[in-house]
């Protein structure tokens, strides 16, 4: 999509959610709201849950422009509770 129509696109959801607002549709606003911080990509995308109440994907996009121009690679999410494992120490080798 170029940044003309996702101007335009930006443009129309804001009418739709004042005229949602104007309306009392207070839920469909807030829909509105929350579509038009994704698209501008100040909102990242909440993760998703299934009937079991497990978590069903930990791959999402990166915000427009995020990862460099024309770039669909996908931004992974350590597991809870991981952590990053210390560095080896160079200095210290072992002798043979």
């Amino acid at each position: 999509m170029s940044s003309r129509s996702n101007h335009q696109r930006l443009v129309a959801l804001e009418q739709q959610m004042a005229a949602a607002a104007a309306a009392m549709d207070f839920e469909g606003a807030a829909k509105l709201r929350n579509e038009i911080a994704h698209l501008r990509g100040e909102m990242p995308e909440l993760p998703k849950v299934d009937e079991a109440g497990e978590l069903t994907t930990t791959v999402s996009q990166p915000p427009p422009g995020s990862m460099g121009l024309g770039t669909n690679v996908p931004v992974r999410q350590p597991p809870k509770g991981w952590v990053k494992p210390k560095k080896p120490d160079f200095m210290t080798k072992r002798k043979k």
